[in-house]
């Protein structure tokens, strides 16, 4: 391993990427703690560490935008609108048979960026009114007396967080593409991971005064350290499980050469879908409880739509084994992948090609989805057991540690492709040299 991070700087390139990543995250996170104008930070704080007690939908924004949320930072919106935009199109694909064609195209891909960049600022245009109006109605009451969350509530108000949200969010997605172009990783993604990670310092910070002031026993302790290193492994088994299918090619004749047939295997992801399940899940099972955190008549909602209740339990497991398969259906096309096959000849040995094909992949990947639509479902709930059951002060698992263990494989494979890459030039260099003496 230490040899390995040697390696890195010892390429430029590569030294060069990494360098860029750090210093576009930096500048990233210096946005996410520059206050927006007018706003009232602390009574904002108190107010968001009230909601995510509750169980809101804005408590699981907060994490991903690294608690740019709590801080009322410029970077209020982070790339959501931008993830929002991409899986809209996403959809759109799976419904509109031209925008599925785009997808399929070099340039309609890039048309489809485009228009997601355009619809990216629409939403946060949208977004940034919702929210500055919302924070206008918003106050936080304590024993100390009922503090405003926006100092001089208005239209100059609302203006100006929508510019300055507008472009916070629009200045993260170029953020986010110049990593994918000039650093190392997917960018938007690695952006989100490094707004997941920013808590963790503050949860081992908590556990450790817990310890001290023992209100969390060494026993219990020991168990909860043993039970993450068992989450962690298991989610990176489950991020990489495939089931290979194997594909044969025919030989193939080119001019007057002969060219031998070709055995490979198609990868079927068990979890084809990602963290987009949980997502949509929570999403729609927090909505009630967020809504009725505002509304009196509707506070007794709240007791049903929290975590720990066997209803919110028993739906939000359900919505997320559904949102699998329904996503799973979306990204992954049989047919189409049946088709390509039967262009260029190959075909699944003992499986007819075209539509016996294209049903005999769907029949497998129904299979292995259900493992992984259950294994989703374990992983949202599990933190919230930690919680009640072994006193753990911070939320393990969920959404946050499916993308910090997604994105962190990710990235290393990048790196290790790369060093293999330079590694191989560099061997073949020394050969020639070696065979001019």
């Amino acid at each position: 391993m230490i040899s390995t991070i040697q390696n890195i700087f010892k390429v430029p390139d590569l030294k060069k990427k990494l360098f860029f990543t750090l210093f576009a995250v930096a500048v990233y996170r210096l946005g996410a703690h520059l206050p927006l104008p007018g706003i009232n930070a602390q009574a904002l704080g108190l107010l968001m560490q009230q909601l995510k007690q509750q169980g809101s939908i804005f408590g699981m924004y907060d994490i991903f935008v690294g608690g740019a949320l709590s801080r009322a930072a410029i970077l209020f919106l982070g790339v959501m609108p931008y993830i929002s935009a991409s899986i809209i199109f996403q959809l759109l694909g799976s419904v509109f048979p031209q925008v599925e064609k785009m997808q399929r195209d070099q340039a309609g891909r890039r048309k489809i960026t485009q228009y997601t960049r355009y619809l990216t600022v629409g939403l946060a245009v949208f977004q940034s009114i919702s929210i500055a109006m919302f924070l206008e109605s918003q106050k936080f009451t304590s024993a100390a007396g009922t503090m405003a969350i926006v100092y001089n509530p208005g239209w100059a108000f609302r203006l100006t967080a929508m510019l300055t949200l507008t472009c916070g969010a629009i200045f993260a997605m170029w953020i986010g593409e110049q990593i994918t172009e000039k650093g190392i990783g997917n960018g938007i993604s690695f952006l989100i991971f490094i707004g997941c990670l920013e808590e963790y310092p503050s949860y081992f910070l908590r556990t450790a005064q817990l310890v001290i002031t023992q209100g969390l026993s060494l026993i219990n302790l020991i168990l909860v350290i043993l039970i993450m290193i068992f989450i962690v492994a298991s989610v990176i088994i489950m991020t990489q499980a495939t089931r290979r299918i194997p594909v044969q090619y025919p030989k193939r004749i080119v001019g007057r050469k002969m060219y031998g047939g070709q055995s490979t295997f198609l990868p079927l992801r068990v979890n084809t879908a990602g963290v987009i399940p949980i997502i949509f899940a929570q999403s729609l099972v927090v909505f009630p409880g967020t809504v009725a955190a505002f509304i009196p008549a509707l506070k007794g909602i709240t007791e049903v739509f929290r975590p720990g209740f066997w209803g919110y339990d028993i739906l939000f497991f359900g919505l997320i084994i559904f949102f699998t398969y329904f996503y799973t259906s979306i990204v992954f096309n049989p047919t189409e992948i049946a088709d390509n096959m039967k262009r260029y000849g190959g075909f699944v040995p003992g499986i007819r090609p075209g539509t016996i094909t294209a049903n005999y992949i769907d029949d497998i990947l129904s299979k292995i989805t259900l493992p992984g639509a259950l294994f989703l479902g374990f992983i949202a709930l599990v933190p919230w057991y930690l919680i009640n059951f072994l006193n753990v002060p911070f939320y393990f698992g969920g959404t946050t540690l499916l993308i910090i263990v997604g994105v962190a494989l990710d990235t290393l494979q990048q790196i290790e492709s790369q060093l293999m890459m330079y590694h191989y030039e560099g061997f073949m260099k020394r050969g020639k040299i070696r065979g001019r003496r």
